[in-house]
């Protein structure tokens, strides 16, 4: 036994880190995941948040309340469930009524509550959609009520 402790004390351990003499973070650490530099006049391009929905109360002027309905899995039963928020938007021309599917495009905060900008909805065809929410007629076909009586 005496000889095995002898030996072990004779071992001199040869690293600096034995007892603290270099501290670890003088210790140039390998960069894996570098971000490369970016010129200075590219700014950061974020995507513009856009949301549809219904306008519910058109009462106050220059604002609309706008309900948007999204799907989101359930986090127990992992179904999709129908989401509602309502958001304040903005509306300078009180263009808007109750019924109306308008787009909410998020700016600069307008009021307390305020940070969205109610615009109509653009429809595939290429043309606003009609506000007041009476379309009617969608496919170009006459209803039975406005053909001619034969």
């Amino acid at each position: 036994m005496a000889s095995l402790t002898s030996s072990l004390q004779a071992l001199k351990l040869s690293s600096p880190f034995a007892h603290g003499s270099t501290p670890l973070s003088s210790l140039s650490k390998p960069n894996f995941f570098a971000n490369p530099p970016r010129p200075a006049l590219v700014p950061v391009i974020r995507a513009m948040k856009t949301m549809q929905g219904r306008v519910v109360c058109a009462t106050n002027d220059k604002t609309v309340a706008v309900e948007v309905v999204r799907l989101a899995p359930h986090p127990k039963y992992k179904r999709r469930v129908r989401k509602k928020k309502k958001y304040q938007a903005h509306d300078p021309d009180n263009q808007f009524k109750v019924g109306d599917v308008v787009r909410l495009e998020k700016s600069r905060p307008i009021s307390k509550t305020k940070s969205f900008v109610a615009l109509p909805v653009v429809t595939r065809s290429g043309r606003k959609a009609e506000v007041g929410g009476e379309s009617g007629n969608d496919l170009g076909i006459p209803l039975e009520s406005q053909q001619p009586v034969v």
